[in-house]
C-alpha cells in the first residue's frame, strides 16, 4: 500500500476502514477513542463535509488499488436510492435515538440486501460504530465527484426558471465542456423566481444570466442613485 499518498487525516480514516477487515484479535484500533451511548449528531455543516471527505478519500484510495471504482460507483448508486425510497433509512443515519449497536445491527443487514461492497460495508461498520452515519448524503456526494473528476467528468448545477429542454440541455453541455475541457453533466432544476435566465455553478465557478439577478442589480443601483 502506497502509504506516503496520504494525509494524516486520510490515513486515519483508511486505517480505521483496514481495521474493520482484518480480524478482532490482531488489530484494536476501532476501539481507541470511542465513546459510550448517545451523540448529538447536529454538527455544523462544515465539519460534516470534512468528515465525509476523509471517509471519501480512503474508500476512494482503496477502490482505485484494488481496481474497483466502478463497483464502489456502484455502490453509491444503491446507498442513493435507498436514501431516495425509505424515510426510515434517512432515520437510521439521523436520528440520536437509534443506539450504536441498532445502527450497526441495522446497516449490516442493509448492506447484504443491498449486496454492497466490502470496502462500502466496511466503511458504513467503521461510520455506525463511530456514530458517523449522519455524514453519509455527503460521503456519496464527495464519492461521486471523485468517480466524475477520475473520469474527466465534471456535474454542472443549473437552475433555470423553466425545465430545459433536451436540446438546450445538450447545447449547454457542450457549450461548458468547451470552456472547462472536460465533459459536463447537466444536473438541472427549476426555479421560477428567476423568471429567466439561467445561474450555472461548475465546480465553484457560478454563472448567473437569470433575469431576476440583472432586475435585482438594476434595482439595487437604483437605491444607490435614490
Amino acid at each position: 500500500m502506497r502509504l506516503l499518498c496520504y494525509t494524516h487525516a486520510d490515513f486515519d480514516a483508511l486505517i480505521r476502514i483496514k481495521a474493520a477487515q482484518r480480524p478482532r484479535g490482531r488489530f484494536h484500533y476501532l476501539d481507541r477513542g470511542q465513546t459510550i451511548g448517545r451523540v448529538d449528531v447536529s454538527e455544523p455543516a462544515s465539519i460534516s463535509s470534512g468528515i465525509a471527505s476523509r471517509y471519501a478519500s480512503a474508500v476512494f484510495q482503496l477502490a482505485k488499488e484494488s481496481n474497483s471504482v466502478a463497483k464502489i460507483e456502484s455502490d453509491v448508486a444503491s446507498l442513493d436510492a435507498a436514501l431516495a425510497d425509505s424515510a426510515e433509512f434517512n432515520d437510521l443515519i439521523s436520528s440520536p435515538v437509534y443506539t450504536r449497536e441498532q445502527q450497526s445491527a441495522a446497516i449490516a443487514a442493509i448492506a447484504k440486501k443491498a449486496g454492497l461492497t466490502e470496502t462500502m460495508t466496511n466503511v458504513l461498520g467503521v461510520m455506525s460504530a463511530k456514530r458517523r452515519l449522519f455524514v453519509l448524503p455527503q460521503l456519496l456526494d464527495a464519492l461521486r465527484d471523485a468517480i466524475a473528476e477520475d473520469k474527466g467528468v465534471v456535474t454542472a448545477e443549473v437552475v433555470s426558471a423553466k425545465a430545459l429542454t433536451k436540446a438546450q440541455s445538450d447545447k449547454l453541455a457542450k457549450t461548458l465542456a468547451a470552456n472547462v475541457g472536460k465533459t459536463v453533466n447537466i444536473n438541472a432544476t427549476v426555479d421560477e423566481s428567476l423568471i429567466g435566465g439561467l445561474i450555472v455553478k461548475v465546480g465553484s465557478k457560478m454563472i448567473d444570466t437569470s433575469v431576476a439577478s440583472k432586475l435585482n442589480s438594476l434595482q439595487n443601483a437604483m437605491k444607490e442613485v435614490g
